[in-house]
């Protein structure tokens, strides 16, 4: 009798009064709770689910696989360009160990997950006495609410924790935060709410297979017999005892005394099962941003077109991810003053790079041209350098090039 009464919407306490900046609402207008974890499709989708599809978990894996095994330094700008940073233990944290218990990889790996299943990824940042950070710590986006105070402006992350059972509140300097694609810059969007049908159809079509597979006898079917049968619940286990299952499929069956088997259930391919299948991996590529050959899918692939496509990956896919790991660690873990001085960044040249014929044609011309000496060619193919006083540093030009500007007549 209560599906009426009005809900009670709570007064905030003065310890209490803040804002949510998610982007979870309820559509009142039209009657949907888009809070509900289940999809059209009746299957239960969030975050955990999603990653037993295969699709999402590859796509998942190969970009999260991809960034962290990227090289990512700390720079300081120079007169003469730029230096790594070695010297600051920032450098350390982003190259090598982010905290005694994770490699860089490792870490790096995690935000990454975070961050393409919850469109955030979160961290607790450890400063030693300078500022300087020293260690990273990973956070569970699931278990971190971002909130603004309304008395002070600011943002603050609470965060319930697992190993504790505690309650923990961090101000905004206390706190790696990337963020995805947002509506408020404040929190991203999670992949996952925004394409909650597709993922649910992947996970129905999933479980509709391996509920055929399961039930090879077809349920969908009836057995008639022109008499009565005095037992039914024996001749049905029977029936399945012998033919139920994916070893019994396909077996043939002895109908005696007259009976008839009639099948009521769609068959796979009535029901398009396979199409469905291969049209909601696309899908879920299409959501991250994935060619569909680096999930296995090498239908519409050639040996002429994979080496564009992963370029256009990195590019396309690879590389805004980076710009906000750059943007949210210039932001997040260096001072105003180091802002003035160092900078992080990830070296893609390695994915960029071509075959091997490719790759000599292009250091051909560029040594030809002047503008790379032997040892920055031999730098970018892991070789040792060539001493100074040998040559290993100077600039050569063609000498048949001469200067294109006209001499002057002395008429």
């Amino acid at each position: 009798m209560g599906i009426f009464r009005a809900r009670s919407r709570g007064k905030p306490t003065e310890q209490t009064e803040t804002r949510r900046v998610d982007g979870k609402v309820q559509d009142f207008i039209r009657g949907v709770d888009l809070d509900s974890s289940y999809c059209s499709s009746g299957v239960e989708v969030d975050e955990v689910r999603a990653m037993q599809t295969s699709a999402v978990y590859a796509c998942v894996r190969v970009i999260s696989e991809t960034i962290s095994s990227l090289p990512c330094s700390l720079f300081k700008s120079t007169s003469d360009g730029r230096e790594i940073a070695k010297e600051h233990p920032l450098c350390e944290v982003l190259h090598d160990m982010a905290n005694p218990e994770m490699t860089s990889f490792t870490f790096r790996e995690v935000m990454m997950t975070a961050l393409l299943l919850y469109g955030n990824a979160y961290a607790k940042v450890v400063r030693d006495r300078a500022g300087h950070v020293k260690e990273l710590w990973y956070l569970r986006a699931d278990r971190v609410t971002v909130e603004r105070d309304l008395v002070t402006k600011k943002i603050k992350y609470t965060f319930s924790s697992d190993i504790d059972n505690k309650t923990h509140v961090f101000k905004a300097e206390q706190v790696f935060h990337i963020v995805g694609m947002s509506y408020d810059g404040l929190k991203g969007l999670s992949p996952i709410d925004q394409a909650r049908e597709a993922v649910g159809l992947a996970l129905a079509t999933e479980e509709f297979g391996a509920r055929f597979c399961g039930n090879g006898a077809r349920p969908g079917g009836v057995l008639e017999h022109p008499g009565i049968v005095k037992d039914p619940e024996k001749l049905r286990e029977s029936w399945n005892r012998v033919y139920q299952g994916a070893k019994n499929s396909h077996k043939i069956a002895v109908l005696e005394e007259g009976m008839h088997y009639h099948e009521i259930g769609l068959s796979p391919e009535a029901s398009q099962f396979l199409q469905t299948r291969k049209y909601q991996l696309n899908e879920i590529c299409r959501i991250f941003r994935v060619p569909p050959h680096m999930i296995g899918d090498l239908e519409r692939s050639t040996f002429s077109n994979i080496e564009h496509q992963s370029i256009d990956f990195v590019v396309h896919t690879i590389r805004p991810w980076l710009k906000r790991w750059e943007q949210a660690i210039y932001k997040c873990l260096l001072s105003p003053q180091e802002r003035q001085l160092y900078y992080a960044k990830f070296n893609v040249d390695g994915l960029l790079r071509g075959d091997f014929a490719t790759r000599t044609q292009g250091y051909a011309t560029a040594r030809q041209n002047g503008w790379m000496s032997i040892n920055e060619i031999r730098k970018l193919e892991n070789m040792n350098p060539i001493p100074s006083e040998k040559g290993g540093d100077d600039y050569l030009v063609n000498g048949s090039m001469t200067s294109a500007k006209v001499p002057t007549s002395g008429v």
